[in-house]
């Protein structure tokens, strides 16, 4: 009853009045083309019908230009069809901005509950209250905002949205009317690829306009609720920032633009203080106020407009001018606007003097050959000689003796070495003028042994860091299945290594450790890659508790559940007792953030999920969540029949050739949405190990299969039945948090698929088999989830996500038509080069559309 009074609201706030100001967008004048938004429904309606019929692309165009006289040239056509895209990307944008204005009618979304009900169930509980308060002494949430390339609205545009969800919410249909014809005159598209430094800038839109305000807000909230604010408290709501600081496979990010970046954080938080500051100093006018003030002006301006290179930390100065001039406001003045200084120094409390933690994050390899480089240029400083670090493991540990020094570059080594070199030393400087808040940690990509975090330590110590002075987290990321399986062995090294172990102790004994999803995806398919992470998480949180460490997992998710996004804060509730859940941190990127954290309602409440969910694994587990020896046992086996299913496509020589020929996959490298190349070795011929994960399952979401979100699925379910396991899966899903949303997850992935507009593809010579093969894997899963779940059709429990995503499909169908019609008039290579760029240049733009409308891609 919940779900079909959820579902009406949300027909008559968004499906409703969606419809209602679509007309109003309809009748905005694009340039050359005035009637293009008049027959745009005829062509959504023509593309549906052509669909539905499963005629190829080009049929469909062709009929519908046969119906109008003025469409002969195919000059015309072309800029039609460009029409087209320019009206569908502005519907997703009115359909985002209506869909955010809904927020507060519509409620909670998921079976997952926020603070209010965490604060509500202590209200009568003092017990509860003090463990709850107990909890969050030593509780965080972070969030990590990358530069993935995987939504790509510009700042404009974001700004656009955001006054548009506020005219939204008060009915203002004049201004409405005058924000969608800004938004028809304004570019979507950068004319350059940005750079690292460029996508800093754009992300900064939301620490400025959203976190800066939602993350203090909610400390303020807890401390008002628990009654108490605790001074020794950690951050609960903490931010880190990936763009000019993450070169992994990036050679566009360099120490330059990692020390223009920690700059930016630093100005532009300093500029919000400034802009509340002067509401202060406006409404505080007493005497015996001026000096703290005064010291507070000059700090705050000159840091916004005029910054140093040799900043330092200011915290401890603004904090104990605020704090002055609040006495003098409490004891002479009755505590009159006390409010506004107190806002303030929550604010400065929160952030300091950078807005997030820039993190470091490099390949293993390259910090090998750096390491290879300075031990064979400088043997006797390093006691390295010969080839002893190029041995075996433990040669490899045995020649690390944690020397210091500083070994300059005075030739030009390879310049992945030389960044590695200077970012070393660059983040010293960063300490200093931000205190480890400002950058603590560096990432291993691609981390297979414990010399690969051993060596990195001792590039450090050959950069001028001493060991007292180490302020400096070593993080491995492990992400492919096999790196997974030997994640907890590699951690019993570093935990029993003396000279580590030491340097552990003086961090706190604390151990963060990241686990990638978005190349387990791509190694071991979907429910492979979701067991491994959770199978290692219980490995290393045994191996943790063994050594006495308190250890925090980093989960590098991306939006789609292809890459570990979904029901997310589903996954941290079920975390059961075998698995450490003190604190949670993850990624954020592409349309998860300006999704979940684009306005100050969605950002408020997906914080206040996640920390919900972190609290509350603890302290009221399920007895489902914690599973059973059988039960591993089950799901070992399901993951390893789909592991199997996928490896066999993946292997099957027509699998990436699927993706070149039929997918814009060629096209995403010249597309400028990223600083970051499409695939590794990007001089080197397209190999499936180079290619980045997010071009991998972009590509899959612009054919509409989604494979990496659900291949294999089925088969495992199928084989769990034909094995007498049924029931054991059923429990499972009835039970355990982590199966379920797995499954769930799994059901917006195949409820974003459409076969129908490759169907087609089935009667090709070369690929039709491989389609049938896809579409059987797909139907069987449908299938098998259906049965398993009991519903009747995909995301049966879920009726507002399932509307909205069947809306926003719908949307983007006369884009993937003109995108697939595009791809095959390049395959048949019968038009001028003059041609094939205007082609490449429509494929482009539908690429940006259907990624937009997608929130969470796949």
């Amino acid at each position: 009853m919940k779900s079909l009074q959820k579902q009406a609201i949300f027909e008559n706030e968004v499906l409703v009045r969606f419809d209602l100001f679509k007309s109003l967008f309809l009748t905005l004048p694009f340039q050359r083309v005035k009637h293009t938004g008049t027959i745009l429904p005829f062509f959504a309606t023509h593309c549906q019908k052509g669909v539905e019929d499963k005629l190829p692309p080009e049929d469909i165009i062709d009929s519908f230009f046969g119906q109008y006289e003025q469409y002969v040239q195919e000059d015309d056509r072309i800029d039609f069809l460009f029409r087209i895209v320019q009206y569908i990307e502005r519907q997703v944008v009115l359909f985002d901005a209506v869909e955010d204005s809904s927020f507060k009618a519509l409620g909670k979304t998921d079976d997952t509950e926020g603070l209010d009900a965490l604060f509500k169930s202590v209200q009568n509980n003092p017990e509860l209250k003090k463990e709850i308060a107990k909890k969050l002494k030593d509780f965080s949430v972070r969030l990590v905002l990358t530069a993935h390339p995987t939504q790509f609205y510009p700042g404009p545009v974001l700004g656009i949205i955001n006054d548009l969800i506020e005219s939204l919410k008060a009915d203002d249909i004049q201004n409405i009317h005058l924000l969608l014809q800004q938004l028809g005159k304004t570019p979507f598209l950068n004319k350059e690829k940005p750079t690292p430094v460029d996508e800093a800038a754009s992300l900064a839109w939301y620490l400025e306009n959203v976190f800066y305000k939602v993350a203090s807000e909610i400390h303020l909230r807890v401390d008002a609720e628990l009654e108490e604010a605790d001074k020794n408290r950690k951050q609960l709501v903490e931010l880190g920032f990936w763009p000019g600081g993450d070169r992994d496979g990036n050679p566009n990010v360099t120490w330059e633009s990692t020390r223009k970046v920690a700059s930016l954080l630093r100005t532009i938080l300093f500029r919000c203080y400034y802009r509340d500051f002067r509401i202060v100093r406006r409404r505080i006018t007493f005497q015996g106020v001026q000096e703290p003030l005064q010291k507070l002006q000059e700090i705050f301006y000159e840091n916004s407009f005029n910054p140093k290179e040799d900043a330092v930390d200011l915290t401890d100065e603004i904090l104990a001018n605020l704090h002055a001039a609040r006495e003098v406001i409490v004891e002479q003045h009755g505590g009159l606007f006390v409010d506004l200084v107190d806002d303030l120094i929550h604010k400065v409390n929160t952030f300091g003097c950078y807005f997030s933690t820039l993190d470091m994050r490099q390949d293993s390899s390259i910090l090998r050959e750096t390491f290879n480089h300075l031990s064979a240029k400088y043997p006797k400083e390093t006691g390295i000689s010969g080839t002893a670090y190029q041995e075996s493991e433990e040669a490899k540990q045995a020649a690390i003796q944690f020397t210091e020094g500083q070994l300059d570059l005075e030739d030009s080594p390879d310049p992945l070495i030389e960044d590695t070199v200077n970012v070393i030393r660059l983040v010293k400087d960063i300490q200093r003028s931000g205190s480890e808040r400002a950058a603590q940690r560096f990432i291993i990509s691609n981390c297979q042994k414990a010399s690969d975090i051993l060596g990195l330590v001792q590039l450090f110590l050959w950069q001028g860091w001493t060991k007292e002075e180490l302020h400096m987290d070593f993080v491995p990321l492990f992400e492919t299945v096999d790196d997974l399986k030997h994640a907890a062995e590699v951690m019993q090294t570093l935990y029993t290594h003396p000279w580590y172990a030491k340097h552990l102790r003086s961090r706190g004994n604390k151990q963060t450790i990241m686990l990638g999803f978005s190349d387990s995806t791509k190694d071991g398919g979907y429910l492979m890659a979701n067991w491994s992470i959770y199978k290692a998480k219980i490995e290393l949180t045994a191996m943790a508790r063994e050594y006495d460490v308190d250890l925090v997992f980093f989960d590098g998710r991306g939006g789609p559940p292809a890459r570990g996004g979904g029901k997310t804060q589903r996954f941290y509730a079920s975390m059961g007792r075998e698995i450490e859940n003190k604190h949670i941190q993850l990624t954020i990127q592409g349309q998860t953030i300006s999704s979940q954290y684009g306005s100050l309602d969605t950002a408020r409440y997906n914080i206040e999920q996640l920390m919900h969910a972190g609290i509350i694994s603890e302290l009221k587990q399920r007895e489902g969540d914690t599973l059973t020896e059988q039960q591993k046992r089950v799901i070992d086996q399901l993951a390893h029949e789909s592991h199997q299913k996928f490896l066999n496509l993946r292997h099957d020589p027509l699998f990436l050739k699927y993706l070149e020929v039929l997918s814009p996959l060629k096209m995403l490298s010249s597309i400028n949405i990223s600083s970051r190349p499409v695939k590794r070795n990007s001089d080197r011929e397209l190999r499936l190990e180079d290619l980045r994960a997010i071009s991998f399952v972009t590509s899959w979401s612009q054919l509409k299969q989604n494979i990496p979100g659900f291949y294999g699925v089925g088969t495992a379910l199928k084989w769990a039945e034909d094995n007498n396991l049924w029931s054991t899966v059923q429990n499972l899903y009835a039970t355990s948090g982590m199966f379920s949303t797995i499954i769930d997850n799994c059901m917006m992935s195949m409820t974003k698929s459409n076969f129908d507009i490759t169907s087609y593809v089935q009667h090709d010579k070369t690929f039709g088999e491989f389609w049938k093969g896809l579409y059987e894997e797909y139907c069987r899963t449908k299938e098998y989830v259906l049965k398993l779940t009991g519903a009747q059709h995909l995301m049966e429990n879920y009726p507002v996500e399932r509307l909205s995503i069947l809306e926003r499909e719908k949307i983007i169908l006369p884009l993937l038509t003109i995108q697939h019609y595009a791809i095959r008039v390049l395959n048949e290579g019968k038009i001028s080069e003059e041609k094939r760029s205007v082609y490449e240049k429509l494929i482009a733009r539908t690429v940006y559309g259907v990624v937009n409308a997608g929130r969470n891609l796949a």
